[in-house]
């Protein structure tokens, strides 16, 4: 047998400046020291980016988030329980998850929402109902604290949609690490939701994700690296970070046809406005 190919070593996109990372998760990159996140961010920095929003999939990540959204003017918190521990949410949780809503550092509800492809795949993950259950808690609380709701979808599109056209509207919902089907991104973005674009957006085969690229309006399109999963081509199968967030940019500015500038510009005022920044 032959040898396998290497990875390629990963490294940033010519320097982008005023990028953003619009969810990331620095407890799963390893990251758990003040003076760690610095350094993360330090690295980040030298690719352009200016801005991260760090979530946890659990309520203990989501304090570490909040703890390095407090410790680096660059970053933000979104807290919330990820639908696969929906189970998780029980009332000290849910008590708690308040308290980190109405911190001015929490930016965001999230990641929350509906994951069918983990109830198939994992005897740990929480039921559908348990799931919509705690969705619909969240939804309240994005309401209730004023932050914006950022929703995790994994093959789950006609349930999802279901329960946010019939359940109160938050001021923002943002469908992170968008990867659904072209006619679920023109339903979305007719209904006003934020589509956030991660590394898949740059695999060969995502056409479709692409032309949902293209067909978003100026105000409702995000990029994200969902670090540190999620890896840009040409680098997928190493580990991602917010520094590769240049050639999701790139991506997606081709598919729009425009000066990476101008994506930039773009998505830049989107996260402010989103997250409450402006």
């Amino acid at each position: 047998m032959g040898k396998k190919k290497p990875r390629p070593i990963p490294v940033p996109a010519e320097k982008i400046p005023g990028l953003i990372d619009a969810h990331t998760h620095l407890a799963s990159c390893g990251l758990h020291t003040g003076e760690q996140i610095r350094e993360f961010i330090a690295q980040a920095a030298v690719a352009g980016v200016e801005r991260i929003c760090t979530v946890g999939d659990g309520l203990d990540e989501a304090e570490a988030a909040l703890r390095a959204a407090h410790d680096s003017d660059a970053v933000y918190a979104a807290c919330a329980i990820h639908p696969t521990r929906a189970g998780e949410l029980d009332d000290a949780a849910r008590a708690r998850l308040t308290e980190m809503a109405a911190d001015p550092r929490c930016v965001a509800i999230g990641e929350t929402g509906l994951d069918t492809y983990w109830i198939k795949h994992s005897d740990t993950c929480a039921d559908l109902d348990t799931q919509e259950e705690a969705l619909r808690w969240h939804i309240d609380l994005a309401i209730s604290s004023g932050k914006a709701l950022m929703i995790h979808n994994r093959e789950a599109d006609a349930d999802l949609l279901r329960v946010l056209a019939d359940a109160p509207q938050p001021k923002e919902t943002i469908l992170h690490c968008f990867s659904s089907p072209l006619d679920v991104a023109e339903e979305a973005l007719a209904r006003g939701y934020v589509l956030s674009f991660a590394g898949n957006v740059t695999f060969k085969r995502n056409d479709f994700l692409r032309e949902a690229a293209r067909l978003a309006p100026a105000g409702q399109y995000l990029i994200e690296t969902d670090a540190p999963y999620m890896t840009p081509e040409p680098f997928r199968g190493a580990k991602n970070s917010p520094a590769l967030i240049g050639h999701t940019a790139l991506c997606v500015a081709q598919a729009r046809g425009q000066d990476v500038a101008e994506t930039v510009t773009e998505i830049n005022s989107t996260f402010s406005r989103v997250y409450g920044l402006a």
